[in-house]
């Protein structure tokens, strides 16, 4: 690969943008990095980091994701980052059923994105604005599509069907895609370095954040997966619902005559944790209130539950259990969360040593145990730097 590659990755957000420069050769290096939040709402925020240039957190008005990107190709330019740019990777969530791999970014690709929007309303209109912003403000730039749904379409086709009529699946492309699929590759590419022979055994990744999922992964190939057809199914998340009787939607179609708009603002933005303990999304803010709120409580408990009954069943499907890996936000930082989806596992050799989880060790596992279990801090911008870098100078 060339000396000269350098990659900026965007990872976009409804209402927030990350983003971060990789040399990807001769060696992987952090140039830069931020984080700009709460893009198209009141009280914007940017935050910006590298080596060699001094941090910086500042108030300003994002109001769409053009003004955003211009915010960053600034701050690049006049830390003279932008001129050598070799290509632009994007964290595209909903890649649909055909694409198994990164892509360019080209007018075909673009029209099936906008196609595909209809699917998650949530991440992909922001995703086409952040690649036609980009195209924007650096004209002619190489840009590639890293989908997060690529890495399950492994997944047996058992595992991707639902029980629909069969024409109704096929003219709509109606099944279980999976996500997070760029935060499990960049843990069983970790995996693989630090631990060959188990990386190719039998894992279960936990990704807890904001959105959570799970997935089943043998011989390094996802087998199954907690999230389906959308971002808003399988565990209980942030705001979102997790699974959920559609019995439940049919309801509240038919009894409170909820719009579409309404239900997809019941399911992205006021269930999950939020709706539960009536108090906040956040899983900081719920474990400091736990003891003295029930309802908070009670958000954690159905969490946790939801994780530990999801465990159980992919071990289930890969017939045991080698390896637990915990990330995301949650699952790296949340000792009090990690305990109690990890208690009451001994039928399947699983122990965790409770001060190597306290001091948030990169193993949590007793000695005794016969299921590793492991704390690992994901980095999908590094993975879209590596799959765009590759894809360019191949």
């Amino acid at each position: 690969m060339a000396t000269s590659t350098k990659i900026l990755t965007l990872n976009s957000g409804s209402s927030s943008l990350k983003f971060a420069i990789y040399r990807v050769a001769p060696e992987e290096r952090l140039v830069f990095s931020g984080k700009l939040g709460r893009i198209g709402l009141a009280g914007g925020r940017v935050e910006i980091s590298g080596e060699g240039f001094e941090s910086l957190e500042e108030s300003r008005d994002l109001p769409d994701h053009a003004s955003a990107i211009r915010v960053v190709f600034d701050h690049l330019q006049e830390r003279n980052l932008a001129d050598d740019l070799s290509g632009i990777g994007h964290r595209v969530v909903m890649g649909g059923p055909h694409h198994v791999a990164p892509q360019r970014v080209m007018p075909e690709l673009m029209r099936e994105l906008r196609e595909l929007s209809r699917i998650d309303p949530p991440h992909l209109p922001a995703a086409i604005k952040t690649i036609e912003a980009a195209q924007k403000f650096r004209a002619g730039i190489s840009q590639v599509a890293c989908f997060d749904t690529s890495f399950h379409r492994t997944m047996p086709k058992v595992a991707q069907t639902y029980a629909l009529p069969r024409a109704l699946v096929e003219r709509l492309g109606i099944i279980r895609y999976g996500f997070h699929g760029l935060s499990y590759e960049y843990i069983l590419s970790e995996l693989r370095r630090i631990d060959p022979a188990r990386s190719e055994g039998k894992v279960i990744v936990a990704h807890l954040g904001n959105g959570a999922s799970m997935a089943a992964i043998r011989a390094g190939h996802s087998v199954e997966t907690t999230m389906g057809f959308t971002p808003a199914g399988g565990l209980v998340m942030s705001s979102r619902p997790g699974d959920l009787d559609p019995g439940v939607l049919v309801h509240l179609l038919t009894q409170k005559q909820m719009s579409g708009s309404e239900l997809n603002n019941l399911i992205y933005k006021k269930s999950g944790l939020l709706g539960v303990s009536n108090f906040s999304s956040d899983m900081q803010d719920l474990t400091r209130e736990k003891d003295a709120n029930p309802q908070v409580l009670e958000a954690i408990d159905l969490f946790c539950y939801q994780v530990r009954k999801s465990l159980g069943a992919l071990a289930a499907v890969l017939d045991g259990v080698e390896t637990l890996v915990f990330t995301g936000g949650i699952g790296e930082n949340s000792p009090f969360v990690r305990e109690r989806i990890c208690q009451d596992f001994s039928y399947l050799g699983l122990l965790v040593a409770p001060e190597k989880n306290a001091a948030h060790a990169g193993i949590i596992s007793a000695p005794e145990s016969r299921v590793i279990v492991r704390v690992m801090k994901t980095n999908e911008e590094l993975m879209i730097a590596r799959h765009t870098g590759k894809l360019l100078n191949d």
